[in-house]
Formats: structure tokens, C-alpha cells, sequence
């Protein structure tokens, strides 16, 4: 089978937002190639456990954004659609600096074998452990282990966003809470929730593409009895209350989501969100602030933040 390429030079600030236009063309998974993240590891060593700093060598100095896309005959129209979303980022105050969209023609064989070099076991946070499926892993006593099988769909769940989402659900998540995964893509964070003793879990997710995934990995993980898993957006099918809800997604998307948040959590709820460039952070905790909620706390990893709100004060109607 042949794959297309879809490769996109962009920002740090702008990836999340080129990500989400390639999950909405199709793609289930992308490859970010940024020289941040290289940064970060040099100031802490132990942030990753491997990297082939080759792959930084003589490229573009900004980041690169890239998906695969299957041959169909609207192969066309959706690389236009692509071009055209990527263009008008910049109305949404986003830098996406050059912006530039190519695309390969690559070989499913030669693709699929030749990435998985880059894709290793990963602890994250106190317990977390996410592992490839092909990988041998001696699982100690304390760990959980999330293991994922990306495919052409490639989706690791390592990049600092979901990362930090990962560290703040180990914080948050204790035995029967119900939690939200709003923009669930691979499924990573609901699969987490669940492991750490979740009694419910409602994935959520626009595209369909995503479904499929965490459909797909939340039964690897032998978890379907604790993860509902539901198309569409969270005003749209929901009507329960979480103790916890996790967003991976944007600042501007984060913020039209707290207009609404405090209805979907209980009383003292926390709202764990990410996907937040550094210079957004003002931006949403304000957002939040306005929208009833009491920030708890902001960390961040090299470009991002995860900001943790709490649904504190009158209650609810």
C-alpha cells in the first residue's frame, strides 16, 4: 500500500493546531520533529530515554509537523483542505511561521519499519510506563504499563503535553472518580485514568479517526469495561458530572471549553489542561478565573503548560 506524506514547517507555538488540522483531514497520528524538544533534553537529561539527535541534523530550525495519509482518490482535496486550514491559523493569533505544506510518496513496508527506532519505552511521572507493543519490558512491582501500537497512525503519547497530562492525572485520579477525555486522539489519557483506578471513563472526540484509535487501543489495554467512548463534543452528548476532566488540545479551544467547564465537573472537580504554548498561560488561567473556577496550579515542559483548575466556591444549580 502506498502512503502520502504530509509534511508541515511550522512553529512550536502552532503545532498542537497543525496536528489537530491533519486529525481532522484523516490522519490518525503525526510525527512532530521539533528542536525544542532537543532543547529541553539538554537541560534535563533525564526527560528522555532516547533520542537520535541525527534527525535534528541540517533540517529546518523550526518544527515540523508531519502525518500519513492513505492513496484515495480524495487524496487531492484533502491536502488542499490542509493547505487552506494551515493558512488561516494566523486569524487566530497563532504564529505558524513558514507554514509550508509537501508532501512524499513513501512505501508502507519502508515507512512502518524504519520509525519504530524512534518509538521506545517510556516511564512518565511516579508509575507511568508507556511501552510499544513490540517491545520486551521487565514491568516492576510499582508500574503501570500503557502499551501502544500506533501503526501508520503514529502516536506515542510522549510529546511534554501529554506527558504532563499523564503526571497531573497520577496526582488527581484516585479509586471510583469519574473522568472526562475531551479530544481523546489515541486514547492514551482515558486508558490512564482507567489504570489508575478510574470506576468510569468517557472518552470524547470530534473525529472519527480518533474513535477508531482509542477504540482500538483501549481494548489492547483491556479496559473497555471502564472507558465509554463517544463521537461528537462534550456539550453536545453529555449530560453526567466528573470528578476529573483532561483536555490535550489548544489554548483557544481550552478557552472556549471554560465558558461551560464548571457544569460538567461535581462540587471541587479538577480541570486538568494542556496543549498550552507558554505564552498563553495568562491567557487561559484568565479565561478560567472568569469562568468560576480557582487555578490550582500551572507546570510547564520546555514550550508548554498544563494548567490544574478547580470547580471551588457556591456550587452548582
Amino acid at each position: 500500500m502506498e502512503w502520502i506524506e504530509v509534511s508541515i514547517k511550522t512553529t512550536t507555538e502552532a503545532v498542537e493546531a497543525v496536528a489537530n488540522i491533519l486529525y481532522d483531514a484523516g490522519i490518525a497520528g503525526v510525527v512532530i520533529e521539533d528542536p525544542n524538544d532537543l532543547k529541553l533534553r539538554e537541560k534535563d537529561e533525564n526527560t528522555w530515554d532516547y533520542i537520535d539527535e541525527a534527525i535534528f541534523e541540517g533540517k529546518y530550525e523550526g518544527a515540523i509537523v508531519k502525518g500519513y495519509l492513505p492513496e484515495a482518490p480524495d487524496l487531492v482535496d484533502k491536502i488542499e483542505l490542509i493547505r487552506q486550514s494551515v493558512e488561516i491559523l494566523p486569524e487566530y493569533g497563532l504564529n505558524i511561521g513558514i507554514g509550508e505544506v509537501t508532501t512524499l510518496e513513501v512505501h508502507e513496508e519502508d515507512w512502518s519499519h524504519s520509525w519504530k527506532k524512534y518509538y521506545k519505552t517510556t516511564p512518565i511521572g511516579k508509575n507511568i510506563v508507556i511501552k510499544p507493543t513490540w517491545e520486551d519490558y521487565q514491568k516492576k512491582d510499582h508500574e503501570i504499563i500503557i502499551e501502544m501500537d500506533p501503526g501508520m497512525a503514529f502516536g506515542t503519547g510522549t510529546h511534554e503535553t501529554t506527558m504532563m497530562c499523564i503526571m497531573e492525572l497520577e496526582n488527581y485520579v484516585k479509586n471510583d472518580v469519574a473522568v472526562f477525555d475531551v479530544g481523546c486522539g489515541s486514547g492514551i489519557l482515558a486508558i490512564t485514568a482507567a489504570k489508575l483506578g478510574a470506576k468510569k471513563v468517557m472518552a470524547i472526540d470530534i473525529d472519527e479517526v480518533a474513535v477508531s484509535a482509542t477504540t482500538n487501543n483501549v481494548k489492547h489495554n483491556n479496559v473497555e469495561n471502564i472507558v465509554d467512548i463517544h463521537q461528537g463534543d462534550l456539550m453536545g452528548i453529555v449530560t453526567e458530572r466528573a470528578d476529573v476532566i483532561v483536555a490535550n488540545i489548544i489554548a483557544e479551544i481550552i478557552v472556549l471549553l471554560s465558558k461551560n467547564i464548571k457544569s460538567f465537573l461535581v462540587d471541587d472537580g479538577f480541570f486538568i489542561a494542556s496543549g498550552i504554548i507558554l505564552d498563553k498561560i495568562d491567557f487561559v488561567k484568565e479565561n478560567l478565573i472568569d469562568a468560576g473556577l480557582e487555578i490550582i496550579k500551572v507546570e510547564t515542559m520546555g514550550e508548554w503548560a498544563v494548567i490544574v483548575s478547580a470547580a471551588k466556591g457556591e456550587g452548582h444549580e
